[in-house]
């Protein structure tokens, strides 16, 4: 058994959209803001029974209020008419809701006879909606429009009689629906299941009319369900109540562990005799020597004759608490000698809180895993206790982890995500058994995460901007599964190289795509020199050639993000590399421009294309390569002149600067002596010429080295990239709504 799929609507960004998780473990990844924590948090808030009243008005996609108010107000302004006809049909397209698509192997079917939607149900999947529904719509109708009727009869007859000026100023509650819920929501809405039909499961489907809900919990005895939330701060809406810090530490968990699984006292059985006698033993000496301690003190109290106690006796009785043993800041220690040596020494031991934070959370949260997996699996005395033994263990577990980067640094991020389901496994009943199933879901910003995972079980979160038919921000969720469909190669470059740059293209606002080294050290600073809004967002730049960055295309175009691919002309005679010319007849060896934008490899063509054929269809992929620049040489005559690649483009971009350049070592000391030929044609030949075999990085270096990249000059073709993408995250960042509350009645 395991979840197949979950379809959340109307949650937050979330309007629609389908998540589909891997049978181990799942990765929500995305751009900041781009509906992870929305998705997550509707899994803890749909499927926590006790976190269900943490649902709030907020939680409601935001422009779906305005249609909420248009039914209220309809109420008001036709009341006799309406109440006939009140139902909460209308309400149904804008409620949040989540659906939980469940597959099912043929022996399993005594788990879910419960849900099964028809007698002639043939298998596989099975469908519950779990929707966020007036209680009963009648009582909302009466009392809203009561309340509503009441305020607006006493603003009313307090402006009888008086001036304009004298009229009430403020608006009574309830000014809206929104308003008259964001006060009451959980005294009139409740979390309502509905069997769907799994014939339909395809797209999101309507329930029929008159359908009733389910009258008990439809996963109670199906799925476990155990959260690691994200430490957001002092308020976070998802924490425990009554978490502290402090209950992170390993000494906090293991004394919940031990009170659950392990306390000898409790239902003990022939394991825990010997651990009772040592205690009942203990007990009595100690008492023995509280009563030889204290005998003089007691004899004089007994002394007293106080009236009416009739001389007492006082005994001292104590209680040994082995659980109190691990109720102190030093009830888990670290040993940090361990040399066999000083065994005839009192061991060097600290507290745990001497111990690194990041390892000190790093234990935290396997332990926490551990003690999920051994309550489901009812380990010790947890499976003797009457409240346990009767019910089905559950065939499914489901563990929720916010943003484990929260508590870990990047190198124990790496330990824990490569570690975790294996330890959710690590159980003899477990293992390979495929009666008992673990899906693990983690929500991430963290590229070292990422890293680790394999990526077919990445999801990822897209964003879409406020625009046409969509009055608010949206998301939607692409299965990294399925981006390079039956293309084995492809999938395997792109997976291998994104292992080597530690995947941050999944977090990004934009991407860049570059040739070589050099435009890797010194577009950063060109970026933060001269398009201060590119240097404000997250940008993944990606050193990748002009002959394998067209192999990203599946990918790039599946997340939608906003990319600029800067390449090089690469032009040929024959096979041969040649210095660009227009009229040749040349070609472009470059993959990237002949397969992706703007699928040319004829070099007229190519340096004739227009600003417009220079990105998709979609506006949301430029290339960027060189093109004809003119040249101002020494007598202010200007002259044109094709670049070949970037080094020799940013040479001729800053003409005077390389020509006035001394102290030059390696390719840039010929660069300074090609510029400073005679004509421009002999200078752009003996550039081509040292480019052949020069070390380009080491160019880059020395002028990071030797110049503040700020004084340079970006070449043409990289401004107008870079333009290009600094215009489109402008446009992109107006993703927000300005939405005033629909006033009923106005």
């Amino acid at each position: 058994m395991q979840i197949a799929h979950i379809d959340i609507q109307n949650f937050r960004k979330l309007k629609a959209c389908r998540v589909e998780l891997s049978q181990k473990e799942t990765i929500f990844v995305g751009a900041n803001n781009s509906g992870k924590t929305s998705a997550m948090d509707a899994l803890i808030l749909f499927l926590k029974c006790s976190k269900r009243r943490d649902i709030s008005t907020s939680d409601f996609t935001l422009s779906n209020w305005v249609e909420i108010n248009k039914i209220a107000e309809s109420w008001i302004v036709n009341t006799d008419e309406n109440k006939m006809l009140i139902s909460t049909s209308s309400w149904v397209p804008f409620l949040p809701a989540i659906d939980v698509w469940i597959k099912i192997e043929d022996d399993e079917i005594h788990y879910v006879s419960h849900l099964l939607p028809t007698l002639d149900w043939t298998g596989d999947l099975l469908g519950v909606r779990l929707i966020f529904e007036p209680k009963n719509i009648e009582v909302l109708y009466n009392e809203f429009t009561e309340a509503y009727v009441s305020a607006r009869d006493t603003t009313e007859r307090h402006n009888v009689d008086k001036s304009e000026d004298q009229h009430l100023s403020i608006s009574l509650w309830p000014k809206s629906m929104h308003d008259f819920l964001n006060r009451e929501l959980h005294k009139y809405f409740i979390i309502n299941a509905y069997l769907l039909d799994p014939e339909k499961q395809s797209d999101i489907q309507s329930l029929p009319l008159g359908i009733e809900p389910l009258d008990f919990e439809p996963f109670d005895g199906l799925i476990k369900i155990d959260i690691i939330n994200a430490q957001r701060g002092f308020s976070d809406v998802n924490a425990d109540e009554g978490s502290t810090n402090s209950n992170r530490r390993l000494s906090s968990q293991l004394k919940q562990y031990y009170s659950k699984h392990l306390d000898p006292t409790e239902l003990p059985d022939e394991n825990d005799l010997d651990a009772l006698s040592a205690i009942d033993m203990a007990r009595a000496a100690f008492d023995e020597k509280l009563k030889v301690s204290f005998n003089s003190a007691l004899c004089e109290l007994e002394g007293l004759n106080y009236p009416g106690f009739g001389n007492p006796q006082i005994v001292l009785s104590s209680k040994v608490d082995p659980l109190g043993g691990l109720n102190h800041n030093a009830a888990v220690q670290f040993s940090v000698i361990t040399n066999d040596d000083l065994s005839g020494i009192m061991p060097l031991r600290l507290p745990e809180q001497y111990n690194g934070l990041g390892y000190q959370n790093l234990i935290s949260m396997v332990f926490h895993l551990i003690r999920f997996r051994d309550e489901w699996m009812r380990v010790g005395k947890a499976g003797k206790k009457k409240s346990d033994s009767n019910k089905f263990m559950e065939p499914l577990h489901l563990v929720l982890i916010e943003e484990p980067e929260a508590h870990l640094h990047a190198q124990v991020q790496q330990v824990f995500i490569k570690n975790s389901y294996k330890v959710l496994r690590n159980h003899d009943s477990l293992g390979d058994n495929k009666h008992f199933h673990t899906q693990m879901v983690v929500s991430t910003h963290s590229s070292h995460i990422a890293h680790e995972i394999d990526f077919t079980c990445l999801r990822y979160f897209k964003r879409h901007p406020a625009e046409g038919d969509n009055p608010v921000p949206s998301a939607t969720v692409v299965n990294l599964t399925k981006t390079f469909g039956s293309d084995a190669d492809t999938s395997k470059f792109a997976t291998r190289y994104l292992k080597t740059t530690h995947c941050d293209l999944f977090f990004a606002d934009a991407a860049i795509l570059v040739e070589g080294p050099a435009e890797r050290m010194l577009i950063p600073h060109f970026i933060c020199s001269k398009f201060p809004l590119l240097a404000k967002s997250y940008i993944s730049l990606l050193e990748i050639g002009g002959s394998h960055a067209h192999r990203l295309k599946p990918l790039i175009e599946a997340l939608g993000l906003l990319t600029l691919v800067i390449t090089d002309l690469d032009s040929l005679i024959g096979r041969e590399k040649a210095p660009p010319e227009i009229g040749k007849n040349q070609l472009t060896g470059n993959e990237t421009l002949k397969k992706w934008i703007p699928q040319n490899d004829e070099l007229d063509k190519l340096l004739n294309t227009s600003y417009e054929n220079k990105e998709t269809g979609d506006g949301k992929i430029r290339v960027a390569y060189q093109y004809s620049l003119a040249v101002t040489l020494e007598n202010n005559k200007k002259q044109d002149v094709i670049p070949y690649t970037f080094e020799d483009a940013l040479v001729l971009s800053n003409f005077e600067f390389f020509r006035s350049k001394k102290d030059a070592r390696g390719l840039m000391k010929k660069m300074v002596e090609a510029v400073n030929k005679p004509t421009l044609k002999e200078a752009c030949e003996k550039m081509f010429e040292d480019l052949k075999t020069g070390k380009k990085a080491e160019m880059a270096l020395e002028l990071l080295y030797s110049t503040d990249p700020s004084h340079l000059l970006p070449p043409k073709y990289i401004h107008e990239g870079l333009k290009w993408l600094e215009q489109k995250i402008s446009l992109r960042n107006k993703d927000y709504i300005v939405q005033s509350e629909t006033k009923i009645g106005a």
